[in-house]
């Protein structure tokens, strides 16, 4: 599964359903402004750490990174990791 759809059904599942897959993947705005809430991001967060081995670091852009799925796919390639 290429990174970006990963990201994408991760965002999913934290969100409980509220932004899904194919919502996540075809966004324009920020996934804040589609429903991700402050819990689905510590969610994604824990689970992108997890699954990837990348840390997302809060103080600097982390919570940028959070509202965009391309930026955070960036993020994943840029630390040298695709995946477990």
């Amino acid at each position: 599964m290429v990174v970006r759809e990963r990201l994408a059904a991760m965002v999913a599942t934290a969100s409980d359903g509220a932004v899904t897959a194919k919502e996540a993947l075809a966004a324009t705005v920020p996934l804040s402004a589609l429903g991700v809430t402050s819990l689905a991001q510590m969610r994604l967060i824990d689970a992108v750490e997890t699954e990837f081995g990348v840390e997302i670091d809060l103080s600097g852009e982390g919570f940028d990174l959070l509202d965009d799925l391309d930026a955070l796919a960036r993020h994943i390639a840029s630390s040298g990791r695709s995946g477990s």
